[in-house]
Formats: structure tokens, sequence, C-alpha cells
């Protein structure tokens, strides 16, 4: 139910059809993501393992622990950025407010008193939600989940009132009625997600978008990189794949190696400012 298993069925599907034979999608749970990324870093690189990343499990989780397990820019080979999720903050629609200046008049004035949830220490959508409590001036109780599935279905349940996290992990519950979508992290707005207002008109310098991206284990032979690429090209390209996530708000953009290598440096240098600002640690 995280943003990142989801697109990573939408797309795997689609890629293992370019590539010529079916792509499972193993998703393996724990320490933000650390467990995964260790997985695909440690297995064959054959080309029959790849791994879809994402700023959370790459360049935050690792450096929760007193010694990161990997290194995010050297123990990976870089296949290709694949799309740009905004974050969307979202509400239980039993909560009285339905525009976002409404909700920051209501989390500044505690009435109602709102909690926010999380996909754990570090996620995405702790950043980004310790991050608006900031800017925003205003204080809520954060209340972190084992995964961004767990996380928006407790703010669908009531447990907790608010969560901003990553399109694709909320924009069915939304257009369900579940959920109630009040602003999104991107710097303007988008049709991807209608008349849907940015955090930053509300809140001046707000500014926490993520992305996805394809990596292979280090030593995947040169030719296996470029293959993948070829067809992960190819798949992203397609007008169904194209809708398909459109539909999770996230914008398709694919890059060479080493301009999805500077992002990941990018993001990192930026998390790990964040860290050692909010002294984040695992637990």
């Amino acid at each position: 139910g995280s943003a990142i298993d989801t697109l990573g069925r939408i797309i795997g599907q689609r890629l293992g059809e370019a590539l010529g034979q079916q792509l499972i999608i193993d998703n393996r749970a724990g320490a933000g993501g650390v467990i995964g990324m260790e997985i695909g870093r440690n297995a064959n690189p054959d080309g029959y393992t790849v791994i879809f990343a994402s700023p959370p499990s790459l360049t935050v989780a690792p450096f929760l622990q007193a010694k990161p397990p990997f290194d995010p820019l050297s123990d990976f080979e870089f296949i290709s950025t694949i799309g740009i999720t905004p974050n969307v903050l979202v509400v239980n629609p039993t909560v009285p407010v339905r525009t976002l200046a409404e909700f920051l008049e209501a989390v500044r004035a505690k009435k109602p008193t709102m909690n926010m949830a999380s996909a754990g220490n570090g996620s995405q959508s702790h950043l980004a939600g310790v991050m608006l409590t900031t800017l925003g001036k205003f204080e809520s109780l954060h209340v972190p989940y084992k995964g961004g599935g767990p996380s928006v279905a407790a703010v669908v349940a009531g447990e907790a009132q608010w969560t901003i996290t990553p399109a694709p992990t909320v924009m069915s519950m939304v257009k369900g009625g579940k959920l109630r979508a009040l602003a999104h992290s991107l710097s303007k707005r988008t049709a991807l997600l209608g008349d849907l207002p940015t955090l930053i008109e509300q809140v001046p310098g707000y500014d926490s978008s993520g992305w996805v991206g394809l990596l292979a284990p280090k030593g995947t032979p040169r030719p296996i990189q470029d293959r993948l690429r070829a067809a992960l090209t190819k798949t992203m390209s397609t007008p169904e794949m194209r809708e398909a996530m459109a539909n999770q708000a996230t914008e398709i953009q694919l890059s060479t190696p080493e301009e999805f290598r500077s992002l990941v440096k990018r993001s990192l240098e930026q998390n790990l400012r964040m860290i050692k600002t909010l002294n984040l640690t695992a637990d």
C-alpha cells in the first residue's frame, strides 16, 4: 500500500512485458526500507534483480542507524529515475476543515486536536510532516506506523487525523471519498491534481516532494544496465503508462545514470541536514 509498492506494481507489469518475462514484486518491509535495499544490494548482479528506490529508503533510513549499512552513491548501479511524486496533505473526512487555510487555523488553535500519522521515523511522510509543522508554525503529535499503508489506514479509520504522504499512497482513497485532500507539495499547481492548491501558497518555503527510480546491484554488466534502461524507456512512453501514472499524480521523469546519481546526491545532502537538525534516530 505504500507509494513505492503501488508504483512498483504498475510499472513492474509493463516492464516485465518489455523484457519478455514476468517481473515479480518482492516487498521487504522493515527499518524504513533498509532491509529491502540491503537485499537488493546483495543480490547477484546478473540483471535478474532490480530495485525500486525512493528517498526514504535510499537517503534517509540508512542514516538513522549508528552505522549506515550501505552507501547510496557507491553500492548500486543507477539505471534511471522514473517519476516525481508530490506529497499530498490529507485529512479524515470527518475533520471539519475543507481548505488548507482552515486546516492551518485549526491545528494552530488545536480545535480540534489533530495527530499526524507517518510511515515511521525518517519516512518521507515523517520528514514532510515535520517540515510542515515547522514552517507552518504549529504542533501536532506524531504517531509513527510501520509503513505508508498502515499510516494512511489509520487516518481513514480516524486513529490519526492527518498525514502528508506520497500521492500514490492516497490517491485511490481520495477519489473514493475516504480521505480529503487539502494541498500538495509541488512548487506550482498541476493538472495531475486538478485544482488542488500547493502548500507553498500558504506555507512559504515549503518544498518536500519525492521521486522513484530504478537501481541494480553493483557490478551489473553495462549491457544489462542498458537493456534495463531501454525497456524502462519503452514502458514509460506508452499511453497506458502515462495514464496510469497520471492517475497516481506522478509525473514521469526519466534520466541518464549520471542525472539520477546527481539527484540522489542532492536528496542525500538535504535529508542529512534534516536528520541532523531534528536529531532523528531509528527509534
